[in-house]
């Protein structure tokens, strides 16, 4: 830190308007970066079903339909004016650029499948070319055709209206969630620091942070798919973050200077004590985002990418930035207060609270361990899912149109099971759907001769086109819903009928998206635990801190997961967070995203925490001393810091994409958790019972501390 501190101190002007032009230049494409993102990205690509979703897509020239309408006639669908009104609808939507193809029960062969079973409404099926703008055009349908129109009732469904909805529900999440928490953050940072220029430093680095953060977002939707909600990940840290790290450096700056320092060594020794922990912070939250690589699925990609970004620039625009700024503004950094800044003494509510707590660390332990086992325990039924449209408000278009397709068809015909079998078996296809067809929850079967129901061939006919050169496809229909644990068990089932065969489909496509997640999830836990223990270990140079961290972080997350199951698996807490859908499931990719980021987070704390607890044991304090005084000066800092980001992440608890709810109330929840119980409780009742084996590390790991050369 030495080296950067030199050159703030020396060149503030070139390193605070320097920064500034960067982060104001980069917008040139970051502003850009909103056209580019995508919705969806819970897939895994390297899965089987998506093979099969790429085998139809070249030898079959198939793909599942962009857009499913219900259309219902209000009389039979086999009246010549309910075949009339279908031609006007199918016209209509051949009309719109960017249509490829349309089908329908009319098309199709009027298959009883593809009406309803009152007879009054049939499916009509959409794809889109390759180069339509798929959520524009979903949009446009949806504006002019849901409703009332050609004499029938349209349902537009599909999964490019849902991404549609949810692209512009999140636009004014966004207006939202930021109108919510900068008035609040404004008011946390004027009664921590009293004063209207020191309560705007945390927002200006806020500010830098997020808006640079597009542009590296822009970079990579050049490149690769991305994600929508990496913009929501980026407000999110990107206020928090910066908030915090400014937070920490503004207090330790204002305490040096009431310590007589002069400003250029009250900025040295910011940089030395409090720009050391934003660094090591930054650094384990940015090792622990990274973590969501280990996930194929774009979406947890874009955030692994928006974290990091995020994280990096909240760092470098605290370390960089702010003490240029304060090197410049002195003593001005407490112009225009709104009451009288009260000096740091060590003395006060947070070291009563600690010795409190060193007095009886068996007694609050066994109690906090049962609090924090009792919110385990309510994530103990856990039901995986996958997200659908009912991640949108219950009275969204989509959401009714799909309902439609659920309650008044016998199977999902827009969302069919996908079975390619190879032509070196293809003699055997014939006592396949029969076998296939016999499965509990399959309606019936399509094959190039026909259809079969429970065994039986019900509607013989002839359709080559089922055969490629290297497989013979089957089409099958279930009454289950696709991204469900239901739905999975069926995908297994058929699988385990023919080991040679691919299944592909909706389902198909949930199953191995969760195996994905599952599978990888060591991978990214053992990630995370090696990187924060290393990283702790050579900030605090101890061997027991960083596996109590650690260990301290997983009881705190599995506490946050429960909480998540009892709300949104359980359907709790609509009162404060407004009404959701309650499935029976829970979305597994929001869900590892809200672990990794809650870890993350608690690390941070974590390292405020140590780090002005370690300067005291340094200055030669016993550890009972130590941990009174050092949770004395950060404590507060803690606090606000934990209130900031909490208040960032829970304005996204009042969108009305579910999943954007349960990121926000999670992380706000985990943080809570975490900087209160966590931080306030357990960590001065182990250090206590730990006593002086909290400092303990063997020679070579001393050594290994040194050379690494990261003590003050």
């Amino acid at each position: 830190m030495k080296p950067l501190s030199n050159f703030v101190i020396r060149h503030s002007k070139l390193a605070l308007f320097g920064f500034i032009a960067l982060v104001l230049f980069s917008l040139f494409g970051g502003l850009q970066a909103f056209g580019n993102l995508k919705g969806g990205g819970y897939n895994d690509p390297g899965s089987q079903s998506q093979k099969v979703t790429d085998i139809l897509k070249t030898n079959y020239s198939q793909t599942d339909p962009d857009a499913v309408l219900v259309v219902d006639m209000g009389r039979s669908v086999d009246d010549v004016q309910s075949a009339h009104n279908a031609d006007l609808i199918t016209q209509k939507l051949n009309s719109y650029t960017g249509v490829k193809t349309v089908s329908s029960y009319y098309t199709l062969g009027r298959p009883a499948t593809l009406k309803t079973t009152d007879g009054t409404a049939v499916y009509m099926f959409v794809q889109f070319t390759p180069d339509a703008k798929a959520a524009a055009l979903a949009k446009t349908m949806q504006d002019q055709l849901d409703g009332n129109h050609f004499g029938a009732t349209i349902y537009v469904a599909g999964w490019a209206p849902i991404t549609s909805e949810i692209n512009h529900i999140i636009e004014g999440d966004l207006v939202r969630a930021e109108s919510i928490a900068v008035p609040i953050t404004l008011l946390l940072m004027i009664f921590v620091f009293g004063s209207v220029v020191a309560a705007g430093l945390p927002l200006m680095i806020a500010g830098l942070t997020i808006l640079g953060s597009f542009f590296f977002v822009w970079i990579s939707s050049l490149f690769t798919d991305t994600s929508t909600f990496s913009v929501n990940i980026i407000t999110g840290l990107g206020l928090g973050l910066g908030i915090d790290y400014a937070l920490l450096m503004v207090n330790r700056f204002r305490e040096e200077r009431h310590n007589k320092k002069s400003v250029a060594e009250a900025v040295e020794q910011t940089l030395l004590t409090a720009g050391r922990t934003v660094f090591f912070s930054g650094f384990t939250v940015a090792l622990v985002m990274l973590a969501l690589n280990f996930f194929p699925q774009y979406y947890l990609k874009s955030f692994a990418l928006a974290g990091g970004v995020s994280v990096a620039l909240a760092v470098a625009s605290a370390l960089i930035a702010l003490p240029a700024l304060m090197n410049l503004l002195g003593d001005n950094v407490n112009k225009w207060p709104l009451f009288k800044h009260r000096a740091p003494k060590d003395v006060g509510v947070w070291t009563k609270l600690a010795r409190f707590v060193m007095r009886r660390p068996v007694a609050v332990l066994l109690l906090v361990l049962v609090g924090l086992g009792s919110l385990t325990a309510l994530g103990m039924n856990v039901k995986l899912g996958q997200v659908d449209d009912r991640i949108l408000p219950s009275n969204n278009r989509v959401v009714l149109a799909t309902n439609e397709i659920r309650t008044r068809f016998d199977g999902r015909e827009g969302s069919p099971i996908e079975v390619l079998i190879p032509n070196s078996q293809s003699a055997g296809v014939t006592a396949f759907a029969e076998r296939l067809s016999n499965q509990a929850h399959i309606t019936r079967v399509e094959t190039s001769d026909g259809f079969y129901v429970k065994g039986v061939m019900v509607a013989p006919f002839s359709r080559p086109s089922m055969i490629s050169s290297e497989y013979t496809r089957v089409i099958a229909i279930a009454d289950v819903e696709p991204r469900s644990p239901e739905g999975a068990t069926l995908t297994k089932n058929v699988r385990a009928l023919d080991k040679n065969i691919l299944v592909g489909g909706s389902a198909a496509i949930y199953t191995d998206a969760l195996d994905a997640i599952t599978n990888n999830l060591p991978w990214a836990v053992l990630w995370i635990v090696l990187a924060t223990t290393i990283l702790l270990f050579l900030f605090t140079g101890s061997l027991l801190l960083p596996i109590k961290a650690v260990l301290l972080n997983f009881m705190s997350l599995f506490a946050t997961m429960g909480f998540l199951v009892w709300v949104f698996m359980n359907g709790n807490l609509k009162w404060l967070i407004g009404d959701f859908a309650t499935t029976g499931t829970i979305d597994t990719s929001s869900l590892v995203l809200v672990a990794v980021i809650s870890f993350g987070l608690s690390m941070d704390y974590e390292l405020f925490l140590l780090s002005r607890i370690k300067e005291q044991h340094d200055a030669g304090l016993n550890t009972t001393d130590s941990v009174a005084i050092g949770l004395q000066r950060s404590g507060r800092i803690i606090t606000t810091a934990a209130l900031v980001l909490a208040a960032s992440f829970f304005a996204f608890a009042t969108s009305g994409v579910s999943i954007m709810k349960m990121l926000g109330l999670g992380i706000a929840f985990a943080v809570l958790l975490d900087a209160t119980v966590i931080r306030a409780l357990l960590v001065p009742a182990l250090m206590r019972l730990f006593g002086k084996a909290n400092w303990y590390a063997p020679k070579w790991m001393k050594w290994i501390q040194r050379k690494v050369g990261l003590e003050h």
